[in-house]
């Protein structure tokens, strides 16, 4: 169903959890979460040196299960906490995984925030195009058109994207992937992490139980075929019609920007103040 990736490092997992995980069967965040872990093991970066924050919703489950520092914290608030970690302890590799809704509605203007400042700080961003945890209502990524238990009769707004805002509002890498090409998505997260500044990763996910079970994809299966057939690679994209990509989205790298980040002029602030005080 998916695409073969390496074998997960276990002493990246918390063993005292347990498992197997509190996501639904068939949930694609049980891959975000394997994906994660290959990326950050690829990277060699000691354990007590990353830090995984995350807000409210299904992704919040997450850090519960990483054996990293590990911060699980309000909705919507996840990177202005990660903003603290990173402003404190610098040296630090510090990442935030949270959902469509957590980031780009309750938590939308830290998210535009974020990326304009340029933090230093790693985003990823689980797309499932609903509110998952707390029964399906609509998110500001629910396509128009489609069901949800807030939208029976149809969704009357349109859904903006996640990866072409992130570009929009100045972070220095933006990658989309989905679950399904979990290769691809192994190596974003790992130049997601690398890049210095801004960096966000959309992650096209399946809430099958929720979003699925409403616009006939109850089917995990059959939403990972959806993916795979909808998802176009970006440099397959630029040859393409507006028409042809109509129903479709682009994978793969959208933004990679050498530009300095906010703890590179913090740190020269700082200086400068103790400088002046000598």
């Amino acid at each position: 169903m998916v695409e073969h990736a390496s074998v997960i490092r276990n002493d990246f997992l918390r063993h005292d959890m347990q498992f197997p995980h509190v996501w639904c069967p068939g949930c694609g965040l049980g891959i975000v979460l394997g994906s994660l872990i290959r990326a950050t093991a690829k990277l060699e970066i000691p354990k007590d040196d990353m830090v995984l924050a995350s807000g409210i919703g299904c992704t919040g489950r997450m850090p519960a299960y990483v054996d990293f520092n590990t911060l699980h914290t309000t909705h919507g608030r996840a990177l202005t906490f990660s903003t603290g970690i990173k402003l404190a302890k610098p040296e630090l590799t510090v990442m935030t995984i949270m959902g469509d809704g957590d980031a780009t509605a309750i938590g939308g203007n830290h998210f535009i925030h974020a990326a304009r400042r340029n933090l230093n700080i790693t985003a990823i961003i689980v797309n499932n195009q609903t509110y998952g945890m707390t029964g399906g209502q609509y998110s500001p990524t629910t396509p128009y058109g489609s069901k949800a238990t807030t939208a029976m009769y149809g969704h009357i707004e349109h859904a903006f994207s996640i990866a072409e805002l992130a570009v929009t509002a100045g972070a220095s890498f933006v990658g989309r992937g989905t679950v399904h090409h979990v290769t691809q998505l192994d190596d974003l997260i790992g130049k997601g992490i690398r890049k210095r500044g801004f960096s966000v990763i959309e992650i096209i996910s399946n809430c099958h139980t929720n979003y699925g079970k409403m616009n006939n994809l109850a089917d995990p299966v059959a939403y990972q075929m959806w993916m795979k057939e909808h998802a176009v690679s970006v440099k397959k994209a630029a040859k393409m019609s507006v028409e042809e990509l109509e129903d479709k989205f682009t994978i793969g790298i959208l933004a990679d920007i050498d530009k300095p980040s906010y703890i590179e002029e913090y740190q020269k602030i700082r200086d400068k103040a103790a400088g002046a005080g000598s």
